[in-house]
C-alpha cells in the first residue's frame, strides 16, 4: 500500500522553503540571453542494447518509444531534415529563436564513434542550432566517447541525459533496465568530472515503491553532480509488457491522483540540492497510448494545481 507522510514532518532534513525553485526556462535563458532557445526532438535511428540482445530483449517494460516523438521526428529522415522541419514549426511564433538539437529517440551513444560524431557535428552543422541534448543509457558512455564529448563542451553547449528511472537495483531488474544504480551513479561522476552538464531523467510511482522509498532515493540521487533532474509519474502505456503486467495483477500498481502525485514530487524535491535545474516533474504521453493515469488536465491546469498546493505549504 502506497502510504503519503508529509515529508518535512517524518524527516525534517530541510525547511519547508528550500526547495530548487529554478525551471529549465529559466536556465536557458541565462545561458543564452540574447535569443529563445527551443529544443527539437530527433531520432536519429539508435536501438537499444536491451533490445538488440547485447544486454537483453524486450526493452524496458514500461517503454513505448511512439510516446517520445512529435510528428516531425520521425525514423527515416535525416537530423538536418527533422530539425528544418522543427525550425519551420517552432518559427511560426518566433522567427529568431534558435534551437537544441535534441537526440531523444533511444539511446542516442549506443553506435560507433565515428557514426556518433558525424550525427552530432550534422546537428551542429544546421543553422541555429546552438548547442546538444543527448539522451541516453548510464551504461553506453565509453571513455573514448566522453573524450570527444569533452572536447564538444567545450565549444558549444551541451547536456548528456542520462536515464537513470530508479535508484533501487531491484526495481531495475524488475522493469529489465539492464543495469544497476551503481553503473548509473559512476557513469553521471564519470561525466560530470570532465566539465560536461549531466541531466537525469527519474519515473516515480514504479511497481514496488512506495513513499519511503521514493523518498530514500530522492536523498541518495541528491548525491550526485547533476545539472538538471527530468521526473514524470509513472504512465502504463498501451504495446508495453508493463500494461500487461497491470492488466494482470492491477494490485501490485499503485496509480497516482494529480494531488497525490504534486504531493509526492514536492516531497521528493525538497531533499534536492537548490543549485539542480528542474526541467519537468509530469509528463502527458498521446492519449491514444495512455491507460493510467489519465488526469484530464491540460499543461496550464496542472501548472495551476502545483502552484496552488505551493502557495498552501509556503513555498514561494
Amino acid at each position: 500500500m502506497f502510504i503519503y507522510r508529509n515529508v518535512v514532518s517524518l524527516y525534517g532534513l530541510k525547511r519547508i522553503s528550500d526547495y530548487p525553485v529554478k525551471d529549465f526556462g529559466t536556465y536557458l535563458r541565462e545561458q543564452f540571453p540574447d535569443f529563445r532557445v527551443q529544443k527539437i526532438s530527433l531520432h536519429a535511428g539508435f536501438t537499444c542494447p536491451n533490445r538488440d540482445g547485447s544486454i537483453g530483449w524486450g526493452g524496458c517494460t514500461y517503454c513505448n518509444n511512439q510516446t517520445f516523438n512529435p510528428d516531425y521526428c520521425a525514423q527515416g529522415k535525416s537530423v538536418t531534415e527533422q530539425l528544418e522541419e522543427g525550425k519551420r514549426f517552432f518559427s511560426r511564433k518566433y522567427p529568431s529563436m534558435k534551437y537544441l538539437a535534441y537526440f531523444q529517440a533511444y539511446t542516442n551513444t549506443y553506435g560507433e564513434l565515428e557514426r556518433l560524431k558525424s550525427l552530432y557535428e550534422e546537428a551542429l552543422n544546421v543553422p541555429d542550432v546552438v548547442g546538444l541534448v543527448i539522451g541516453t543509457r548510464p551504461d553506453c558512455m565509453p571513455d573514448s566517447l566522453l573524450d570527444y564529448l569533452e572536447e564538444l563542451n567545450r565549444r558549444t553547449f551541451l547536456i548528456v541525459e542520462y536515464g537513470i528511472e530508479s535508484a533501487s537495483d531491484a526495481t531495475l531488474l524488475r522493469i529489465n533496465r539492464g543495469h544497476t544504480y551503481a553503473c548509473a551513479a559512476d557513469t553521471v561522476n564519470r561525466t560530470a568530472a570532465r566539465g560536461i552538464r549531466v541531466g537525469a531523467h527519474m519515473i516515480l510511482g514504479l511497481p514496488g515503491e512506495d513513499y519511503d522509498e521514493l523518498m530514500r532515493q530522492a536523498r541518495q540521487i541528491a548525491q550526485l553532480p547533476l545539472t538538471t533532474l527530468k521526473l514524470h509519474q509513472l504512465q502504463l502505456i498501451r504495446g508495453t509488457k508493463m500494461a500487461e503486467e497491470y492488466a494482470s495483477h492491477p494490485e501490485q500498481f499503485h496509480i497516482f491522483t494529480a494531488d497525490e502525485y504534486i504531493g509526492v514530487v514536492l516531497d521528493y524535491i525538497s531533499f534536492l540540492p537548490d543549485s539542480w535545474v528542474m526541467e519537468r516533474f509530469v509528463s502527458q504521453s498521446p492519449k491514444q497510448l495512455l491507460i493510467a493515469p489519465d488526469w484530464g488536465l491540460k499543461n496550464y491546469e496542472f501548472t495551476a494545481k502545483v502552484e496552488k498546493e505551493k502557495k498552501r505549504r509556503g513555498i514561494k
